[in-house]
């Protein structure tokens, strides 16, 4: 029975339909992709696409501990990379709480807690005792020679893994 009707349907309304059925199949992809095109567009509007992540590298991670279980790791951070990045925060998933500790300008011989460290592109941050240091809290004690792993936390980096080596040494 449908042949019949169909047969009986003129051909440029047989056509009219059909072109309509396909334009509605099409709808859902050609809409994603024009949605995704609209947002591409935004994101290099912005001036983020391709701008590369800053090259960090952590090394010589060591940790002073004191006999009254005071502990503060020192850590060197190249920015090897041609964007300037920022230190945010530094964690030991080992240790517990930990901080980073700059030198207090107005208070000399005093720290503060760091809110943020620059660290611009193509430099060196060498972490030090009087310096930029990451404090950690009540840390169990340690071995000299002991290893322990800390994470970074840069703005534009995200997170840079590190190691640090329990010193054998009180730094005076």
């Amino acid at each position: 029975m449908s042949s019949a009707t169909d047969d009986r349907t003129p051909p440029l309304r047989r056509l009219r339909d059909a072109v309509a059925r396909g334009a509605r199949a099409a709808l859902v992809p050609v809409g994603g992709c024009a949605l995704a095109l609209a947002l591409l567009t935004g994101y290099t509007a912005t001036g983020a696409a391709g701008v590369p992540v800053p090259r960090i590298e952590v090394s010589a991670g060591r940790i002073i501990q004191s006999p009254g279980h005071v502990a503060a790791a020192y850590f060197e951070i190249r920015n090897v990379g041609d964007r300037d990045d920022t230190l945010v925060f530094a964690d030991s998933p080992e240790l517990g709480v930990s901080m980073l500790r700059e030198p207090d300008k107005r208070r000399p011989g005093a720290v503060r807690w760091a809110k943020k460290v620059a660290i611009p592109a193509h430099s060196t941050l060498r972490m030090k005792r009087g310096g930029v240091h990451v404090a950690v809290l009540d840390p169990p004690m340690m071995k000299p020679g002991e290893r322990v792993s800390f994470n970074l936390w840069f703005t534009g980096r995200g997170r840079v893994g590190a190691e640090a080596m329990r010193s054998h040494l009180i730094e005076p």
